[in-house]
């Protein structure tokens, strides 16, 4: 009956993971180091089953060494391509997941479901997008890590500074106030000349926007414009946003979605008689259809201005601790 010794185990345990055609010279290498190792330790003086087995241990675990020996890497994606897979992903992410949100809340809404079963599609297809974006991202840069050795072949060039983004602004400049500004004047203005004249030159009066609207709701309207004026011009004076700001036009977003979806909840907000006006046969569902997708519309963009505000926040309060 042979005996192994802990070096012939430790051997064998690390050529199972080794190409066959390299396990030869691989195990006479890896043989010759640990005998020349122990022999030092033995000439120090040490117990040759102590030497060994120290030796043995300052290895650490035998595939791991297989590994570094044949340069196989041990990770599913490695740092030569980890930034570019984490990058893709965020930019995955931020694009697939508000559209595929977004349709599968107008579908449910056009179909007629109730909220629960909108909130729990959405939801589920959320989870579903993100688990494959993040599996098949993951499945395909594991695949490059092992199968292309540079990255110029995958059209990745090497970092350089020609490669630094451009600063990205904080909506603190006077273009940035200025046009939101004109954006806030504009609307007022294209709503009021509706309510008063229209739009639709052979029905002259018939608005767009329920009539009911004057003066109360239109009142409301320019109260919340003004208010929005007065926080950009805030943020102007300020230099960038803060926190404070961008909570302030949360409770601003927050308050004209909720009027907007509770106008258009009661049918108080589009004109009833536009469309069938307008259209003629088929205008009562093309009406019913549009209110949809405009509540969705006004979600949507109070939602995105309220984030895009908190991002500047928080890149402002970066750009004022690196500027002391």
């Amino acid at each position: 009956m042979t005996t192994t010794t802990l070096t012939d185990r430790y051997i064998d345990a690390a050529m199972r993971t080794v190409p066959e055609a390299q396990r030869p010279d691989l195990a006479a290498e890896l043989r010759g180091s640990i005998d020349d190792q122990i022999d030092a330790r033995i000439a120090g003086g040490e117990d040759p089953a102590a030497a060994e087995r120290a030796v043995l241990l300052s290895l650490g675990d035998p595939e791991v060494l297989a590994a570094q020996y044949t340069d196989r890497p041990l990770q599913l994606i490695g740092p030569r391509y980890f930034l570019d897979w984490w990058r893709l992903l965020k930019l995955l992410l931020a694009i697939v997941l508000p559209c595929a949100a977004f349709g599968v809340a107008l579908a449910q809404t056009l179909s007629g479901a109730s909220f629960g079963e909108l909130v729990g599609s959405v939801v589920v297809t959320l989870i579903q997008v993100t688990v494959n974006l993040g599996f098949w991202t993951v499945l395909v840069f594991a695949i490059v890590e092992r199968t292309v050795q540079r990255r110029a072949d995958m059209g990745l060039g090497e970092w350089s500074l020609d490669r630094l983004p451009e600063a990205r602004p904080r909506g603190a400049g006077f273009g940035d106030m200025v046009g939101q500004l004109v954006f806030l004047v504009l609307g007022v203005g294209l709503v009021l000349w509706d309510l008063a004249i229209g739009f639709v030159p052979s029905e002259r009066g018939l608005s767009f926007f329920d009539p009911g609207l004057w003066p109360t709701w239109f009142a409301g309207l320019v109260i919340l414009a003004v208010a929005e004026a007065v926080l950009t011009i805030v943020v102007y004076l300020v230099g960038r946003w803060t926190p404070a700001l961008a909570v302030a036009n949360l409770v601003l977003n927050a308050a004209f979605v909720a009027a907007a979806v509770w106008l258009l909840t009661q049918g108080r907000l589009l004109n009833a008689e536009f469309f069938p006006t307008v259209i003629g046969e088929g205008g009562d569902d093309v009406a019913g259809i549009l209110a949809v997708i405009f509540g969705f519309g006004i979600v949507a963009i109070a939602a995105w201005d309220t984030v895009d505000a908190f991002l500047k926040a928080r890149r402002g309060r970066g750009g004022a601790m690196l500027g002391r």
